[in-house]
């Protein structure tokens, strides 16, 4: 048998392989995004100073349990949601859009919040203590806010170190600006209380209402990478001269 017999035999067995292997990664990826992990883009300041705009973050998808692909039916479910969440989840009045807020009120739980900017959790207020964006807070290890990551607008801000449950994190308002209020509710069963953390700029439970718990999608877990500004030409891709180096890796809380 001549060498170009060989070859031209071994022709469809090398294809063959190459297509196998390209059909095992791309189910792979699909196992991995469906049921573990997926990638999401902070796309508003709803959440300053815990997320940037042009954060990019992946979600654990079985902080709470699996789910049947494409559906909102649970395979099983073992994590309980806890006041404190930072959660990503289908839009209650888009199931197409994606959102990510702070869970601040369980089923069952009592939820206000005043004028002056406090959120009060089954008449008990939520702790608060001033402190400065630019501080790290030491063994807390929040990001040191900078100017460029408000956009210019760094005196107009207040920012509260927040405790509830055992979750500790930043939550921030404007100091002269339009405060949503929240007259005390109640959270029926298998719904939600979510809030952001930029408690002006946010639209949250205060304005569409409870989120249904099947809407979750995961936990938010950590910023893999962020930046200033994206390409124009690509939306949601970095601009690689823009990076914050210093928040590769940065945990979620």
């Amino acid at each position: 048998m001549s060498e170009e017999t060989i070859k031209n035999e071994s022709d469809p067995v090398k294809k063959n392989r190459t297509t196998l292997y390209f059909l095992v990664v791309l189910v792979f990826i699909f196992v991995i995004r469906w049921a573990f992990i997926e990638p999401y883009v902070i796309p508003s300041e709803s959440m300053l100073p815990t997320l940037l705009v042009n954060d990019h973050i992946f979600v654990n998808k079985i902080a709470y349990g699996v789910r049947w692909p494409f559906s909102k039916t649970w395979l099983a479910e073992w994590g309980e949601v806890q006041r404190g969440d930072v959660i990503v989840f289908r839009s209650s009045q888009d199931d197409g859009y994606f959102m990510v807020k702070r869970v601040v009120g369980l089923a069952g739980d009592r939820v206000s919040y005043t004028e002056k900017g406090q959120l009060i959790v089954n008449d008990s207020i939520v702790k608060k203590v001033p402190v400065l964006l630019t501080e790290t807070e030491d063994s807390q290890n929040f990001y040191p806010v900078l100017p460029r990551d408000l956009g210019g607008e760094y005196n107009n801000f207040q920012v509260f170190k927040e405790t509830l449950g055992d979750t500790t994190y930043r939550s921030m308002i404007r100091i002269d600006g339009f405060r949503w209020e929240e007259e005390p509710v109640i959270v029926p069963e298998g719904h939600l209380f979510v809030m952001g953390d930029f408690r002006d700029e946010s639209q949250d439970s205060r304005s569409w209402g409870f989120l249904p718990r099947v809407n979750i999608l995961g936990r938010a877990s950590f910023v893999w990478l962020s930046c200033y500004e994206t390409l124009q030409s690509v939306p949601y891709i970095c601009d690689p001269s823009s990076v914050r180096w210093n928040r590769f890796f940065h945990t979620i809380r």
